[in-house]
């Protein structure tokens, strides 16, 4: 137990999620999942829900504070262990990019690990749209496509000025520093008027 309890206190920070499939210990998954258990029962560990467990961050508050399913969505669908399985998309990167001030109540990801096409899930409340990749999602191509995720839509995202949502997106892709190259490598997996937005906003000559 203690063994576990120092693996832990060694490899994760207070609040990260720790997810029981991630744990590389030399036990069975049954006597590591009892483990878990008891560690969760002396009150060393919470958790969060089935597999998902934390380290207590120190509070005054009664109770600490609780994980957030906004951190556990990104650790399980976009990024953990510096691996990129994910992007967010739909009005929640709208949101992020500064395209729409709407407030998303549901969050909106796309990602290697979804198991459906489309699927709800719910974490804790908080409500997750997951779409599965169409296209494998790795550190080097996430960025290019969620920008043609997010292209894909743009009409549905407005809610100002074409030129400051020009402006946007014409931000997003100089910061990210998209090549011409990789959204050409891509750009044939998605609908036609793809090509239409981009020649509209002037985006090739934004291009790297």
């Amino acid at each position: 137990m203690i063994k576990l309890y120092e693996y832990l206190i060694s490899n994760y920070k207070p609040n990260e999620p720790i997810f029981v499939s991630d744990i590389q210990l030399s036990v069975s998954d049954v006597n590591l999942r009892q483990m878990f258990k008891v560690l969760c029962d002396s009150g060393k560990i919470k958790r969060f829900d089935t597999g998902i467990y934390y380290l207590p961050k120190a509070s005054r508050l009664k109770g600490g504070v609780p994980l957030g399913a906004d951190t556990v969505a990104r650790y399980k669908y976009v990024s953990r262990n510096g691996r990129i399985d994910g992007y967010y998309s739909g009005y929640t990167f709208a949101n992020q990019l500064g395209v729409t001030t709407q407030v998303p109540y549901t969050l909106e990801i796309v990602s290697n690990n979804a198991s459906a096409k489309v699927r709800e899930v719910n974490l804790q409340g908080r409500k997750v749209l997951l779409r599965k990749a169409k296209i494998p999602i790795t550190k080097e191509n996430y960025k290019v496509l969620q920008l043609l995720d997010f292209l894909k839509d743009v009409e549905q995202y407005m809610d100002e000025k074409s030129e400051e949502l020009y402006n946007r997106i014409k931000r997003y892709i100089e910061d990210e520093q998209i090549r011409k190259n990789e959204v050409d490598l891509y750009i044939r997996q998605y609908p036609d008027r793809i090509f239409r937005y981009i020649y509209e906003m002037r985006l090739y000559d934004v291009f790297a």
